[in-house]
């Protein structure tokens, strides 16, 4: 698709990548130091959108209507918050804020909420048990704040829900269930997730393909939480968990039969389906399941000597991220895979769904001063970081993978290529470099993108959709490719 993309580009006088301005906003930030932070976020219930941007004195407050009109402002000075980070927010049920602050190792949270019609704030602390527990991931979900975390050496995962200036803890219990690997050997829960630590995934948005490679991988649902496992290549092992009933509910679904030890697998969740890729050198199967009835909606295969024609980019091989190289080989694309962390990751806009295939893996190696990369005059260690004893380690990357799309009908489908939203957001953030502390929210059927502008000083809105749009401001030459670059960027 990057290839073809390009070609379509050159089409074009000039294009740009679907982004209008909505709002700006003056804003006089000092840009230093820890509490330079920005977010733009939405109440759900109201469909107002909310700013906030902070620095090392005060912190800023915008709302505006769900027609994204400023009907509100509030600056308050920022206290004992000097070593704190703003991990997120919530929204009572009177519409006010809350954000949540806390030091790195969440052994504190500081939680303020802002009364916007008197212009006042009141501070709430919370002491996180981090001696028996560790965080395994933040996030918003239906105007609430919430933290996941796994009990040191009990079989269980906590989550605290904040909001209206309080907390609720809920403890899941995963003792009744049983955990083998594809030995048979039995593993605890705490054993598994020490070994195979969880990503959470953003359902419904993007995800890199180094985060869906994860083996452990946890969802967030309107109701309830989805804990995938796929540690045991033979079967993806899930449970429901609900938030209300705090029950906890185990499915397995089993991969497709390959006969070599020396297997790779793993899943994916996406709106009630369950896409499954399992692969040796010599062969790669993907599966799509109903969630419920784990009933297969669609299964293909390919094999080494096969094309895999139902692919709409070339085999793409990326190092150290560096510009991906393309090949065309089946048989070299699963010997790259078969050595690397499988996985998939799935994405749906108004008309298809985008999925990516292939492996990524990040591995950590002690620093030669005998590269390229070392230069002599400056020590200068290029993002390195650090084994016990002081000595500096490289953070070696790579990943290899395809491009396939699907209608409605599970069929696939090669349609005139267009960038997705994010790709445009990508491509804007490349080239304009007064723009920081960005941050991106989907809001009804398009993202927006809000930001701070160091050269004008002022908070910026973008609107940013699908597909392209004419206008003089950019050169076609310049313009990014495909998708992929969206599922590999972020990686974490």
């Amino acid at each position: 698709m990057k290839k073809i993309l390009l070609c379509l580009l050159l089409f074009y006088k000039s294009i740009l990548f679907s982004q209008t301005i909505l709002n700006s906003y003056p804003l006089d930030l000092k840009i230093s130091g820890i509490n330079n932070e920005l977010l733009n976020v939405e109440n759900v219930k109201t469909h107002e959108v909310f700013v906030f941007a902070s620095d090392n004195e005060n912190i800023s407050i915008l709302k505006y209507n769900a027609s994204l009109f400023l009907t509100d402002q509030y600056k308050a000075p920022i206290k004992n918050l000097d070593d704190k980070h703003l991990i997120g927010y919530s929204f009572s049920e009177d519409g006010n804020p809350t954000l949540y602050w806390s030091r790195l190792d969440f052994s504190y949270i500081f939680a303020i909420k802002y009364y916007l019609e008197s212009k006042t704030f009141k501070v709430l602390n919370f002491s996180f048990p981090s001696a028996d527990q560790y965080v395994v991931d933040i996030f918003q979900k239906n105007n609430s704040f919430y933290i996941l975390s796994k009990d040191v050496s009990k079989p269980t995962l906590n989550v605290y829900a904040f909001k209206n200036g309080t907390v609720e803890e809920k403890i899941f219990d995963f003792s009744p269930f049983t955990f083998q690997d594809k030995s048979t050997h039995l593993l605890t829960f705490t054993q598994l997730i020490k070994e195979n630590p969880i990503e959470k995934i953003e359902a419904g948005d993007y995800n890199s393909l180094y985060k869906s490679a994860k083996k452990s991988k946890f969802y967030v649902l309107d109701d309830k939480f989805i804990l995938t496992l796929d540690y045991n290549p033979k079967k993806t092992q899930v449970f429901e968990i609900s938030m209300e009933s705090e029950e906890i509910k185990e499915k397995n679904f089993t991969q497709s039969i390959i006969q070599n030890p020396k297997i790779v697998s793993n899943s994916f969740y996406h709106q009630n389906k369950l896409y499954q890729i399992t692969a040796d050198k010599s062969q790669m199967f993907l599966d799509i399941k109903d969630f419920n009835s784990n009933q297969t909606i669609k299964s293909f295969k390919v094999s080494k000597d096969e094309n895999v024609n139902f692919k709409i980019s070339p085999f793409f091989l990326e190092r150290d991220g560096a510009k991906p190289k393309e090949f065309e080989k089946t048989n070299v694309f699963l010997q790259h895979l078969s050595k690397l962390d499988i996985g998939l990751s799935v994405f749906k806009n108004d008309q298809n769904t985008f999925i990516m295939l292939g492996g990524a893996s990040e591995i950590e190696k002690p620093f030669s001063m005998f590269n390229n990369f070392y230069d002599p005059f400056t020590q200068d260690f290029p993002e390195a970081n650090f084994y016990q004893g002081g000595y500096p380690a490289e953070i070696h990357s790579k990943s290899v993978y395809f491009e396939t799309e699907l209608n409605d009908n599970h069929e696939f489908v090669n349609p005139e290529p267009q960038p997705l939203a994010i790709d445009n957001i990508s491509y804007f953030l490349d080239i304009n470099k007064k723009v920081t502390l960005q941050s991106i929210m989907k809001f009804k059927d398009y993202y927006i993108l809000g930001y701070y502008d160091k050269g004008t000083k002022q908070y910026i809105m973008r609107k940013f959709q699908d597909g392209f749009e004419t206008d003089d401001a950019i050169d076609p030459l310049n313009t990014p490719s495909s998708f992929s670059k969206s599922f590999l960027k972020n990686r974490h």
